[in-house]
């Protein structure tokens, strides 16, 4: 009698013989002989006799006197033997069959690997927005647990060449453009277009073309070509290679390879997504964005601007220059303040700065302009005001006059060349606010070496100071101005925007911008028609 593996050595209730055991049982003596076994374990091992010694499996054999239970394959099969105690010395032992169990493991542990190696790849897709690299990636990965070379295949461009980046088998990733038409490779036209990918089976290696095996590659034993699907397009062709003929692609493989490409393609097409939107925002930047000022028709102009946030580019305030032209005669210089900050204001600050560009004819009348430019923004349907100062400048001999209208803005300052700074009477309406606009303009003349400031409520309401809540204010402003006397228009800018940044320190502020409209000293050495550039006599 055996008692069955689960139970003590000792038991005697229950136990069971070797010839009515559920599975395969075989009584093995201390020295090795076998004593007994069932039906089944004959069966499973038809070299066993009883009084013979065990000789195979040998690692059945080898686990004599054993209390352990031992594992090992029989034929194709595999067991598992777990000891109980028998009759006298000998052992018996139950054998229980786990190869589908093993099998059933070792799927389990390839579809953990599988799921691993799809949640590395996911992230390191989406670690960057930059479709090169996206590519590059997707071609790296490819090869290391995929192929052993990868080729990521971009639609054709304008130029009819298809964009190709390529892994290696020793993992090393190059660029280049091939002009070859897609249909030389079996399934590459319908990848690139995102149609179902053909089986690798259907694909003869030795069809591949020289252009799409790396160099010292070898014979390419398998074939894969597998779309890259977009957000609704295709974002290119994945191809995989492999060498020798016994490489190749299974059932599972192929399906390991689409949910790859659909994670690269996804990630391929956000970044293209991201790299058309960067484009189109830079351009629509561009036109947000204050000019670069410069000496102009006699008079030097120089402008500075910080918006309200570092991580932003544009914000409210804005400021241009527009030089003469054949309706005006003076260069006419706007500084301006929309209410709010980043993209939304910057916006209309571009609707504006497009407004008084076409009223440009009518810069001889400060009022009609701003007139005009009230109507153009209350029947929009925006809920935004704006403050702004116009500025029309033209050069007398060795002066610089200037007309200047402040409508609901900040009034500028003038740097005289006896150090002190006056401040321009001019008064004027919000813009956008109310049916009608008044305003007063005021004539300032500056001898050379002067200048006019133009600045935002940015400057003097900038919070700062020792504790952080102090308004930077209008008598700082003039003090820091009287320091600027006598300095270029460039300089006067810096400095009023380094004493308002050391004000600020770390803390939140609104837009800033600040202009400087200065009369060269000395005369023009180039000048012609007073629109040349050229140096100054000091």
């Amino acid at each position: 009698m055996t008692s069955p593996p689960a139970r003590s050595h000792t038991a005697a209730a229950g136990t069971v013989s070797a010839a009515t055991a559920p599975c395969p049982v075989v009584v093995i003596a201390a020295d090795g002989h076998v004593v007994e076994l069932n039906a089944a374990a004959a069966g499973l091992l038809p070299a066993a006799r009883s009084g013979r010694r065990l000789l195979s499996p040998d690692w059945l054999a080898a686990a004599s006197g054993d209390t352990r239970a031992v594992s090992g394959p029989v034929g194709d099969r595999f067991f598992s033997a777990h000891p109980s105690a028998a009759a006298g010395d000998s052992t018996a032992w139950w054998l229980v069959d786990e190869t589908e169990c093993r099998s059933l493991l070792t799927e389990l542990e390839a579809e953990r690997a599988r799921t691993r190696f799809l949640n590395d790849a996911s992230t390191a897709l989406l670690s960057s927005l930059n479709l090169d690299r996206c590519t590059e990636v997707t071609a790296r990965l490819a090869t290391q647990y995929l192929a052993d070379a990868a080729l990521v295949i971009s639609p054709a461009a304008a130029n009819g060449r298809l964009p190709v980046v390529l892994c290696d088998q020793r993992g090393e990733v190059s660029r280049r453009t091939v002009t070859n038409s897609p249909d030389t490779v079996p399934g590459l036209t319908e990848a690139l277009r995102g149609f179902p990918p053909v089986p690798a089976q259907w694909i003869d290696p030795s069809t591949a073309p020289g252009w799409l095996v790396p160099a010292d590659f070898g014979e390419v034993g398998s074939l894969a070509v597998t779309p890259l699907p977009g957000h609704g397009v295709s974002a290119g062709a994945l191809v995989l290679l492999r060498r020798g003929r016994e490489a190749a692609f299974t059932d599972g493989d192929e399906i390991l390879a689409r949910l790859f490409a659909a994670r690269a393609g996804a990630a391929m097409s956000a970044a293209r997504l991201y790299a058309e939107q960067n484009t189109i925002s830079e351009t629509l930047m561009r036109e947000l964005l204050p000019p670069t000022l410069q000496h102009l028709a006699g008079v030097d102009f120089a402008g500075g601007y910080r918006p309200s946030k570092d991580t932003e580019r544009v914000g409210g305030d804005f400021y241009d220059v527009h030089p003469p032209g054949e309706d005006f005669p003076e260069t006419l210089a706007v500084l301006g303040d929309v209410a709010g900050k980043g993209l939304e204001a910057a916006v209309l600050t571009g609707k504006i700065r497009n407004t008084l560009q076409a009223l440009l004819p009518l810069a001889g009348d400060h009022t009609r302009m701003l007139r005009l430019l009230n109507n153009a923004m209350r029947t929009s349907h925006h809920t935004r005001f704006a403050t702004l100062v116009l500025a029309s400048v033209r050069r007398e001999e060795s002066d610089v006059v200037l007309r200047l209208t402040a409508a609901g803005h900040p009034p500028p300052l003038v740097l005289r060349r006896d150090g002190t700074v006056e401040e321009v009477e001019t008064r004027g309406s919000l813009i956008g606010v109310l049916p009608t606009v008044t305003a007063h303009t005021a004539h300032v003349r500056l001898a050379p070496g002067e200048t006019c400031l133009l600045f935002t409520d940015g400057v003097t309401e900038a919070r700062g100071g020792p504790l952080g809540d102090t308004l930077f204010g209008e008598q700082r402003l003039m003090r820091a101005a009287a320091e600027c006397v006598g300095m270029p228009a460039e300089a006067v800018v810096e400095r009023i925007q380094m004493v308002t940044a050391q004000w600020l320190g770390d803390g939140r502020h609104d837009d800033i911008a600040v202009m400087a409209i200065t009369a060269p000293r000395g005369s023009h050495l180039s000048a012609v028609d007073g629109t040349t550039r050229g140096r100054y006599t000091a």
